[in-house]
């Protein structure tokens, strides 16, 4: 059996877990995401353990931590990537797939270092830089359009 099917399988107890634990533990979630486009264009993609489809790299903010801090550590943490000029806030999204207070925070980043390859590791376990006409087959939602917002100059959306 391969990862896929696990993943599939374990992936709505993984998201039930998670949400209980956010929800009692936090007022409202936010979290940061980072829209990387290289020197050619092509968008900075990863692919988790634990959900399926490429996004686009970030994670929630901790207590005392601020957004770009946590935008930052999580880009070194899936990307191996150290910002080399300030993101700019593309728009905070409502994301209520997740759960009724989660909240995303979406920044461009266009000056970066990436120190080397991402190791694959628990959380991560594939990454890639894409041109944007060429995305993988199973990018999710959201990322199509995000990137489609950002590419074509539309309006945010207010949902993620």
């Amino acid at each position: 059996m391969g990862l896929d099917p696990l993943r599939r399988f374990f992936e709505p107890a993984v998201r039930w877990v998670l949400h209980r634990y956010w929800r009692y533990s936090r007022g409202m979630t936010l979290g940061a995401r980072g829209m990387i486009f290289d020197g050619d264009s092509r968008v900075f993609l990863v692919k988790h353990s634990y959900v399926s489809g490429w996004h686009m790299p970030g994670g929630g903010v901790e207590k005392g931590e601020t957004i770009l801090a946590a935008l930052e550590r999580e880009l070194r943490e899936e990307g191996n990537i150290e910002v080399s000029e300030p993101p700019v806030l593309h728009a905070v999204y409502f994301n209520k797939r997740i759960s009724r207070r989660d909240h995303v925070a979406l920044y461009i980043v266009r000056q970066f270092r990436q120190i080397g390859p991402p190791e694959p590791n628990h959380e991560i376990i594939a990454h890639g830089f894409f041109p944007t006409d060429e995305l993988p087959a199973d990018t999710s939602r959201a990322t199509r359009e995000r990137i489609a917002e950002v590419l074509t100059g539309r309006p945010p959306a207010e949902l993620w």
